[in-house]
């Protein structure tokens, strides 16, 4: 199976992990373009890479380690693409709340305005 990455987008037209891209260190977009490159192309994605979040609704993290630093885009399916809705810098063992529920206000923001266009 195939897998297509996409940016999602406000309803405004912001692309939030457009914005968390360009503010990272070149060599982090860098690497984090890597990680998004094996999302698309792996049949089997190592969980180093790419997760499930445990205890919510289908929200996933594409995790990008880069020195002693990690960072995380969370995300969403939508049949074969991989809706990546915003980016951020961990900082702690658990993702913050604060981001988790940004993610889940993306993907119903997505699915309402996606199934007003059908």
């Amino acid at each position: 199976m195939k897998r297509y990455i996409k940016f999602y987008r406000t309803s405004n037209g912001k692309c939030p992990v457009e914005e968390f891209l360009d503010s990272l260190d070149s060599k982090v977009t860098q690497k984090a373009t890597w990680v998004l490159q094996l999302i698309e192309e792996l049949e089997v994605i190592p969980e180093n890479y790419f997760k499930k979040l445990s205890g919510i609704e289908d929200i996933w993290e594409c995790r990008v380690q880069f020195g002693n630093n990690a960072y995380r885009i969370l995300c969403f399916f939508d049949k074969s693409v991989v809706v990546l809705t915003h980016g951020f810098k961990k900082k702690t063992r658990r993702t913050p709340k604060i981001e988790l529920e940004k993610a889940i206000n993306y993907k119903k923001d997505y699915f309402i305005r996606r199934s007003a266009n059908e």
